[in-house]
């Protein structure tokens, strides 16, 4: 570990960025910044690249529901994306192909995913990864907690360390992504608050990815990760309904320490029921509207610290 963090990994640079807004269709953030994007990138434009943004599933946007047929953001799996295409696929398995092929494949590989998400839970301004080997999204996203301003809605550095043939999110596509979850904001509402941040974030990411590719070289840093354990589901009946729900004192209490025998469900009768388990973990996505379907009522995390090595530009040297 000490020699490599005397070196600085090396990248190439970064000349195709993706902003995806729309993943999900009632997720107004995304779609609104991305919808006026659309219409004058200019606020988009960097020295060094030019971002495009997409509305990635256009028709659950039109019709401002999650997604038509299936959720686009676990449609990108391997076995989705090599699978002939059949009239009996749902929209988004389409969709998800299509994408794939515009911007994660071949030589239209695209370096860089931004996907633009909105949370019903209290989750801040949350930089989802899905790598912990992406040192260039590790280094942007301490660029974001460091440059990006507005602590009133602060960045949280959160990890789904998944193997990229096993991964089947949006983000999986480019070489490097990471995933805004900006909230609390109800599904199919604009708050202008959680919306400004975002666009801060956006706007923040672009400049580092820009500088990045001018030269400067970002130096080693240690840094606290959220990295997810587990899935938690809501209490059921013998019929499968849900029994218990969120107890108050856990609402609304993202990324707060959760400790053994802190209450966490409560039933209409008044019952409270309690955290199992011998370590304080974090919970996370507490009470989040879309996981509902998912039976989910929150996702634990452990809190790890990590260190990242320097970044520097890849140069011609590099390669000889």
């Amino acid at each position: 570990m000490k020699e490599m963090m005397s070196s600085p990994i090396q990248c190439p640079p970064v000349s195709r960025v993706v902003i995806f807004g729309g993943t999900h269709g009632n997720e107004m953030s995304g779609v609104t910044l991305v919808k006026h994007w659309l219409k004058d990138p200019s606020e988009l434009h960097r020295k060094t690249f030019e971002p495009e943004p997409c509305l990635a599933n256009p028709l659950a946007v039109e019709k401002c529901v999650r997604y038509i047929d299936s959720d686009l953001n676990r449609s990108f799996s391997e076995e989705v994306l090599s699978s002939s295409e059949s009239e009996s696929d749902p929209y988004e398995f389409k969709r998800a192909r299509e994408l794939n092929q515009k911007y994660g494949s071949g030589p239209g590989l695209f370096d860089f995913v931004f996907d633009l998400h909105n949370t019903t839970s209290n989750m801040g301004a949350t930089l989802l990864r899905c790598s912990e080997d992406d040192i260039l999204s590790l280094h942007l996203a301490k660029y974001l907690q460091s440059s990006s301003g507005n602590q009133s809605m602060p960045c949280y550095n959160y990890l789904i360390d998944i193997p990229k043939k096993d991964n089947v999110y949006l983000q999986n596509i480019g070489k490097h992504s990471l995933c805004l979850e900006l909230g609390p904001q109800p599904q199919g509402v604009i708050r202008a608050d959680v919306l400004t941040r975002m666009r801060e974030l956006v706007n923040c990411g672009l400049d580092f990815l820009d500088l990045f590719n001018q030269g400067k070289e970002f130096p080693s840093f240690e840094t606290d990760i959220y990295k997810v354990l587990t899935r938690v589901d809501y209490p059921r009946d013998h019929s499968g309904e849900i029994s218990a729900f969120i107890h108050s004192g856990l609402q609304d209490k993202d990324y707060v320490p959760l400790k053994p025998g802190d209450p966490i469900f409560t039933t209409i009768n008044g019952e409270v029921l309690h955290c199992n388990g011998d370590t304080v973990v974090y919970p996370t996505f507490i009470n989040e509207a879309a996981y509902y379907e998912k039976k989910v009522a929150f996702i634990l995390t452990e809190k790890v610290s990590r260190k990242v090595p320097a970044l520097k530009l890849e140069t011609l040297e590099h390669h000889v």
